[in-house]
């Protein structure tokens, strides 16, 4: 069993400071300074490199210690110390944690309460563009590691009084700082309540990134498809929350959880909104296709190739038939090495440093697989499948959803090779059954799909002109339904 902290803070300091030292042992980074004001014994403790030492200098030593008048400790809050952030904390617990997180830790003899001094401050990196979700038009800033600069890149965005920001703590250990965050009239309340349960109910020694919250609180855990949504932009978190969502941010991870989603909310880019109607509804239907693509094509040619040679034209078939003469295993085979070397291709190319791996991704798309038609492995036709089902695989602006789908597409491969177009309609079958009944947070995820609803679907495949865009999504059971007169 794991020591608890102390609750009660003693009026004698010097018991304090044993108690402290001794459950702060062997910690080389905890600074406990002493110091006197008048004749009154103080102490400030602080983790060196998480506070900043100038504003503990300048504005709480200083004014203390060089202020030759009378001082009454119990003025020292309000009359003495010239910091904007402090507080008056009444449980020694609660003050420990804070000086874990980065503030300052201040107690006086005779006191049983101590001050907590916001002084966090440490290297962090700055605000740049995401890497991962670039877009042609719009904001160029991305969420960083550090939770209080995310926050202050969505109040940019949304100056409303009714948006609510509420702070919670997760781990045991490591008492992760987490923000819930919705807009008050507009978010349903079943939602919140419903966000608020699951969090409740996390116990973990530590989170270290969002992605540890999103797997403990998403609703199907054996589900290939994420229920959640993440990004790094803060325009598409302000956009959901204005839609009556609910965002989730974890301290250290710059990727914001976003939830209820949808199977459609995966597929949209903030390009579809920021660029004219026409454009942006263009660009969704090009998604709609190449993901269908992604997912078919190898499939479809290996049920064509083994079970229904008889349905291609005479002349594809020939060549077909030629490019494939010398290849020594079957199309199932062929595919399955193909998909194999495709996906150890891009996982080297992610964990490779960015010049080295756009090396490898040329050597190994195209030398090797050249390489694999003169040796007669792969057959030419199976190499542009495979380069047709990579493009198109990536025109998906969500990278969880991408992974979903190339999972779907072994199975597929793998029933096409079982029992040809039979197999791929019967697993297409229960992969639309499993999808239908999927939920995040109590929405369908193929909403608006399955709750039919016309104002819905002018966000959909197309995205209607903005002045058509009157209300916000009916499946949300919005309070505030209007968001465009």
């Amino acid at each position: 069993m794991k020591e608890e902290i102390r609750k009660v803070i003693s009026a004698n300091i010097d018991d304090n400071i044993e108690y402290l030292k001794n459950l702060l042992k062997d910690n080389s980074d905890i600074v406990y300074r002493e110091f006197y004001v008048e004749d009154t014994k103080a102490l400030i403790m602080y983790v060196d490199g998480m506070v900043d030492k100038i504003l503990l200098d300048n504005f709480v030593l200083e004014s203390l210690m060089l202020n030759r008048k009378e001082i009454k400790i119990e003025d020292v809050k309000d009359k003495i110390l010239t910091v904007s952030d402090l507080r008056e904390v009444k449980k020694l617990d609660e003050a420990v944690n804070a000086v874990l997180a980065g503030d300052t830790m201040m107690l006086f003899h005779g006191m049983d309460v101590c001050y907590v001094i916001a002084t966090r401050f440490w290297p962090a990196r700055g605000v740049s563009e995401p890497s991962r979700e670039t877009v042609l038009r719009g904001g160029r800033d991305g969420f960083t590691e550090t939770i209080r600069f995310n926050t202050a890149l969505i109040r940019r965005r949304i100056r409303d009084t009714r948006l609510k920001m509420i702070p919670k703590t997760l781990g045991v250990r490591s008492k992760s700082d987490v923000i819930v965050m919705y807009i008050d009239d507009i978010a349903d309340d079943k939602i919140v309540k419903k966000v608020f349960e699951r969090l409740e109910e996390i116990e973990i020694d530590a989170i270290l990134d969002s992605g540890y919250v999103e797997q403990l609180i998403e609703d199907n855990k054996w589900s290939p498809f994420p229920q959640i949504q993440s990004t790094e932009r803060p325009d598409v978190v302000s956009a959901a929350l204005y839609e009556g969502r609910v965002a989730i941010l974890v301290d250290n991870s710059p990727f914001v959880l976003i939830v209820p989603t949808t199977l459609p909310n995966l597929f949209q880019s903030p390009d579809d909104y920021y660029q004219r109607w026409i454009y942006g509804s263009t660009l969704r239907i090009i998604r709609v296709i190449s993901i269908i693509l992604s997912l078919m094509l190898p499939a479809i040619y290996v049920a064509v190739t083994s079970f229904h040679p008889s349905i291609i034209p005479t002349k594809l078939a020939y060549f077909i038939a030629a490019s494939r003469e010398g290849v020594p295993f079957p199309a199932f085979v062929e595919a399955i090495i193909m998909e194999i070397s495709l996906a150890l291709l891009m996982e080297s190319i992610v964990r490779l440093p960015r010049p080295i791996g756009a090396t490898i991704g040329i050597v190994g798309g195209l030398i090797i697989g050249q390489a694999a038609v003169s040796a007669g492995i792969v057959s030419p036709i199976m190499i542009i499948i495979v380069s047709i089902t990579a493009i198109t695989s990536f025109t998906t602006p969500n990278y969880e959803i991408t992974s979903a789908f190339r999972l779907i597409r072994f199975l597929l491969i793998i029933a096409a090779s079982i029992m040809g177009l039979y197999g791929i309609m019967l697993s297409l079958i229960l992969v639309l059954i499993h999808i239908i009944r999927l939920k995040s947070f109590g929405i369908p995820y193929l909403a608006p799909l399955v709750n039919f609803n016309k104002s819905d679907l002018k966000d959909m495949f197309i995205r209607a002109p903005l002045r058509r865009l009157k209300n916000r999504p009916r499946y949300m059971n919005t309070e505030d339904k209007v968001r465009q007169k």
